[in-house]
């Protein structure tokens, strides 16, 4: 398929359709989810998108590192590229280098200073933004005025320099209803200064767009788009089905580095290059350093759940000491984010996982993620569907954020199911 078709063909037109052509030059759109549920990639297929069409992109990413933003591009594209099968696919790649730019910082804030600041360094090589795009921008940090103060002033950098905004926000599961119509926090204080609101809400397994606000509208029109739930790619509804496989380096590990079976996902995975996050908390020393996240209290708090709950569900209690329960709020960042969960370990006659990974695996179950238990007594994998366990063939890793947990007791079969889940997923690619 030429180049033009492709743009003429993009979901995003039909986005655009259903807003009233998208933004103008100074406005803000900004992309609203919860964390690990689609808004880098979604970010990244705008920015994807305007480069195709010749447009200047500067990508800013706070919080990120460079590399893993150009691993979402170069996904992104090759998804693009084969499910289009798109013409001269080298020299459109080369093409998109040269319209875009990567700003990585180890931080979460972007006052406007630093956008003029860059703006004044890339302008120096006759590069001038035509679509500006922040990521990881911390929306609850500060005083009110002042953060309506900041995004003022970035829209007018925007407008001076007769580009589009976009930014992304994450939202929280306790604040954000179920289908929410208005512009929800931490974003609602500043919904005066957004233009349009794109919401990512999960909805089995795949994640609905949605317009939660479109300028000066009263009602917004359905998109009948989602994000693919293998490949993160902005897809119509009806082709939102297949498997489109992709390199390991567009796939992350998320674990908790334990030893065992979680220290045998994080080798395995960067054997195979994959990416891997490790919640850790302080105080804890996890065998796997790579991709180390360290929850803070609050973001702890987050996964917090009664024993009188835990207890009901596995059957079972726990110990009830600090560093327990902290370690039970950790695995629910692990599960939270994944569109799908793998556990070795062993399925008791309760239907629950022996063990503290018992947790993991009932949090997948309550989340509706695809769940996966390779039982070491047994030496088969299981699945979660319908209210029961069911032996299953050998399954794959199929979502870009997938959970590896399970016992510190590992079996040679157990270390063997690992091993060979990867090799199936990615041996060939």
């Amino acid at each position: 398929m030429q180049l033009d078709q492709v743009n003429e063909n993009s979901p995003l037109r039909i986005l655009e359709r259903c807003c009233q052509e998208g933004l103008g030059e100074g406005e803000l759109g900004v992309v609203m989810a919860r964390a690990g549920v689609g808004k880098t990639a979604f970010l990244v297929q705008i920015g994807l998108d305007h480069a195709l069409r010749g447009h200047s992109v500067l990508h800013v990413a706070l919080g990120q590192d460079l590399e893993h933003v150009r691993s979402w591009y170069d996904a992104l594209f090759e998804d693009l590229a084969d499910t289009t099968a798109l013409d001269d696919r080298d020299a459109v790649r080369a093409g998109v280098d040269t319209h875009r730019i990567i700003q990585a910082y180890s931080d979460a804030s972007f006052p406007h200073e630093r956008l003029d600041d860059l703006v004044a360094l890339y302008g120096q090589t006759g590069f001038k933004p035509d679509v500006i795009m922040v990521d990881g921008l911390d929306w609850e940090g500060g005083e009110v005025v002042e953060r309506a103060a900041e995004l003022g002033a970035l829209k007018q950098i925007a407008r001076r320099l007769g580009a589009v905004l976009w930014i992304a926000a994450q939202t929280h599961r306790d604040q954000t209803p179920a289908h929410p119509t208005l512009v929800p926090p931490p974003c609602a204080q500043y919904e005066a200064l957004i233009n349009l609101a794109v919401f990512l809400e999960p909805e089995g397994t795949h994640v609905g767009v949605r317009l939660l606000k479109d300028h000066a509208r009263d009602a917004t029109a359905e998109t009948h788009l989602q994000l693919h739930p293998d490949t993160m790619r902005l897809v119509r509804d009806e082709t939102a089905t297949g498997v489109v496989r992709l390199p390991a380096s567009a796939y992350t590990l998320l674990s908790g580095g334990a030893r065992g079976a979680e220290t045998i996902f994080g080798e395995t995975a960067e054997r195979f290059g994959a990416g891997e996050t490790t919640f850790s908390f302080a105080g804890r020393d996890t065998e796997r350093q790579r991709g180390l996240v360290e929850l803070t209290p609050t973001e702890l708090q987050r996964g917090a759940v009664s024993e009188a709950y835990i207890t009901a569900q596995l059957h079972r209690s726990f110990p009830e000491t600090p560093a327990f329960q902290t370690l039970l709020q950790s695995i629910w960042h692990q599960v939270a984010t994944a569109g799908e969960v793998f556990v070795v370990g062993e399925v008791l006659e309760d239907d629950t996982v022996k063990g503290g990974t018992g947790w993991g695996a009932e949090l997948a179950k309550h989340l509706r993620k695809r769940l996966f238990v390779f039982d070491q007594k047994r030496e088969q994998w299981l699945t979660w569907g319908d209210g029961t366990w069911a032996p299953v063939d050998p399954p794959r890793i199929e979502r870009t954020r997938f959970t590896g947990t399970g016992t510190r007791f590992l079996s040679d079969a157990g270390r063997q199911a690992i091993e060979d889940l990867f090799e199936r997923s990615f041996g060939n690619r």
